[in-house]
């Protein structure tokens, strides 16, 4: 029963997440990009701090570790990773899909991030190839002109690698802190912090709350972002991270993207192309070279393989 209610709420994370790509896209017509990320996160970051409170002793961080560790999630997980995101999904090149797919090379960046910043981890041969075959797939699924590297969406597909590349690096540099601060109270205060920054950030490209259009639609991608994708989309990440560990976790960065495209198709009639699907499956090919023991071990637990 255990393993049901598991797989159920881990579909339904990949379900959400994933079509949280389809939510930006739609937002993006109503809202500048960044104004919007900034606007989503003033909302969820309140939702994570009711839910720190009532999970955590103490929902405040304390101390110069743990508000370094706050900072960190704030500038790279939140703030960089949403606005390079939102503004790369802003060109019309970057379909749901496409989107969700770069970012979930999120997880091979996190694990060559983690054997530059924590010496004793280190990247084997087999690994290296799985790094190389991760990049080539995102190459595959940028589809770069030669003759012309600024147009066909290159330059936005590029931000969003950018955008996982900073959510793999902070992912990393948080958990390699010795500051013993809970996930919970961690994520509503970066979801803050990460706000507070976007608005800046936004207000330096001269974005204004009067170029948003508040209609009906544009107020439900607000909505289901703030709450669905990251207040409800966290608490069951912490929910599972709890019992199945972060190798099983970051399996959902492979299957978002399957959401991400049926929600494109779905509600903003977006087109599922050859590269698409072709760079989605190097990707996954590259990330099973990477974590290939740590999957073994999982495949063993589940009594797949012998």
């Amino acid at each position: 029963m255990s393993r049901a209610r598991d797989l159920s709420l881990f579909l339904v994370l990949a379900a959400v997440w994933g079509s949280a790509f389809m939510a930006i896209k739609a937002g993006l017509a109503y809202f500048p990009p960044v104004l919007f990320a900034a606007l989503r996160y003033d909302v969820a970051g309140v939702v994570m701090l009711a839910y720190a409170a009532y999970a955590v002793d103490d929902p405040v961080p304390r101390g110069r570790d743990e508000w370094t560790v706050v900072a960190v999630g704030a500038t790279l997980i939140i703030a960089a990773y949403h606005a390079f995101l939102f503004v790369g999904e802003t060109d019309p090149a970057v379909t749901s899909a496409v989107a969700a797919v770069i970012v979930s090379l999120s997880p091979v960046l996190t694990t060559v991030f983690a054997r530059a910043f924590l010496p004793s981890e280190r990247l084997t041969v087999v690994g290296v190839i799985g790094l190389l075959v991760g990049l080539v797939g995102a190459v595959v699924l940028a589809a770069p002109d030669p003759a012309n590297l600024t147009g066909g969406g290159t330059v936005a597909k590029f931000l969003v690698l950018l955008a996982a590349a900073s959510f793999a690096l902070g992912s990393v540099l948080t958990r390699a802190s010795d500051a013993d601060l809970p996930i919970e109270t961690m994520e509503a205060w970066s979801m803050l912090g990460g706000a507070l920054l976007m608005h800046l950030v936004s207000a330096g490209l001269g974005e204004s709350l009067v170029d948003v259009s508040w209609t009906t639609e544009g107020i439900l991608a607000l909505a289901y972002l703030s709450i669905a994708a990251s207040g409800l989309g966290f608490l069951i990440y912490f929910d599972l991270l709890d019992r199945l560990g972060p190798i099983e976790i970051n399996l959902v960065s492979y299957v978002a993207p399957v959401f991400a495209a049926l929600a494109g198709w779905l509600f903003l009639s977006e087109g599922i192309t050859l590269n698409t699907v072709a760079g989605f499956l190097i990707i996954c090919v590259g990330f099973a070279l990477v974590k290939r023991g740590a999957l073994r071990s999982t495949l063993r637990e589940y009594g797949v393989v012998g």
